[in-house]
């Protein structure tokens, strides 16, 4: 019998859809992916030869718990360099990939009892992270005519004596939305007011348009950072998500909670992936402005055709490679009888009748939507597109 903590798990829904994909295309089947959250650019040159003087090494064996000495270096660089914030070795860890710094987190500083605000829409993983932790997430909903902005009234009508943090990712997944340094001075505040942390996950830092200067709500009054523990990795700025490094920086205490658990459960990150992490974060950066000059090409192209769709709004991202358009107004229509009354029946009928791989808004807390990932080819986005605007038309 599995235990109760399990049954009530769900799989992640974006690597569902992404299995999903890559089922019916080794049967032969032309999907147009819009599934995945992963860039489709290849991992920089220099930083798979630093994996591959590694191997050569022979630097394949154990590390420290917590992470190499020069990767933790060169994290606490990259926040004095990008964001002005100074952190020590002790106060940084590295885990296996973005989702497990944050898991190691909800582990470390939640508990039954405690409650936690999540805003949406959020990343799918972030309620059930919560509730791994015997947490219980409090979600406030956010809406796109705001510009998906959080405000202190919504703050104050989520906080009880039980909240014990808030959860915070600009560029947000699924939209693609930042917070204002006015938003995230409120937060701040209510924040030291009260007493709970600050989760800030800051995984898109480097990907974001319009000349949006990123802000970490870390570096604005040292109270806030004293609270707020940032959880990062290489996977997204870097073409690295199968490289598998995160890692996250806040107080001590903290920190040595989360290299604890990690002690009893993975242990180290990858040797290799390491190196490789230290030569992303300390060699070129240009591959960056490589890649967000596509996106925003493909963010443009993508936001501009799903707008020309009768009854389809969307909100245009200022980050991340998320567009995250509103089909409410076409729910209830029929397709062959069936009745397409939820995103989660819209996605299906999407990939099943029209070969498109996208994810269901309700997955991120907000029916009527889909996600789609624009980190993929621009004849890809044009082929899905196309089909999409032949599914809705499809529909009586």
């Amino acid at each position: 019998m599995l235990s109760n903590r399990a049954s009530a798990l769900k799989p992640s829904a974006t690597l569902a859809i992404s299995a999903k994909e890559k089922e019916l295309k080794a049967k032969g089947i032309d999907i147009a992916g819009f599934g995945a959250g992963e860039p489709d650019f290849d991992t920089p040159d220099h930083i798979k030869q630093a994996a591959i003087k590694a191997i050569n090494d022979n630097f394949t064996r154990y590390t420290p718990v917590a992470g190499i000495d020069p990767l933790k270096d060169a994290v606490i660089e990259k926040f004095k360099r990008d964001n002005d914030l100074e952190y020590k070795r002790e106060e940084v860890i590295i885990s296996c990939g973005g989702k497990h710094s944050l898991y190691n987190l909800f582990q470390a500083i939640f508990q039954e009892g405690d409650e936690v605000i999540v805003p949406a829409p959020y990343w799918v993983s972030y309620p059930p992270m919560v509730e791994l932790a015997g947490a219980r997430p409090i979600i406030i909903e956010t809406d796109e005519r705001d510009d998906y902005q959080i405000t202190a009234a919504m703050l104050k009508n989520a906080i009880t004596h039980k909240t014990k943090g808030i959860v915070l990712n600009y560029p947000s997944n699924p939209v693609g939305s930042v917070f204002s340094r006015e938003t995230l001075e409120a937060v701040g505040k209510l924040a030291e007011e009260h007493d709970f942390y600050i989760i800030s996950d800051e995984i898109y830092e480097k990907l974001v348009y319009d000349d949006y200067k990123y802000i970490s709500i870390a570096s604005l009054d040292p109270s806030f950072k004293e609270r707020t523990i940032i959880c990062h990795g290489v996977a997204k700025t870097y073409a690295m998500t199968g490289w598998r490094i995160g890692f996250a920086a806040g107080p001590v205490d903290i920190i040595k909670a989360m290299g604890n658990i990690q002690s009893q459960s993975t242990s180290n990150p990858a040797s290799i992936s390491q190196m490789a992490a230290v030569a992303a974060l300390n060699g070129p950066q240009d591959n960056i402005a490589m890649m967000l000059e596509a996106f925003q090409a493909r963010r443009d192209f993508l936001v501009k055709e799903l707008k020309s769709i009768p009854g389809v709004t969307c909100y245009n991202p200022k980050g991340a490679f998320y567009v995250f358009p509103n089909f409410s107004s076409i729910l209830g229509k029929k397709y062959k009888g069936t009745t397409i009354d939820t995103s989660a029946k819209l996605a299906t009928m999407l990939l099943e009748g029209f070969h498109t791989a996208v994810v269901p808004g309700i997955e991120f807390g907000k029916e009527g939507y889909l996600r789609l990932s624009f980190a993929t080819s621009m004849e890809v986005i044009q082929k899905g597109v196309d089909r999409i605007k032949h599914a809705v038309a499809s529909l009586e």
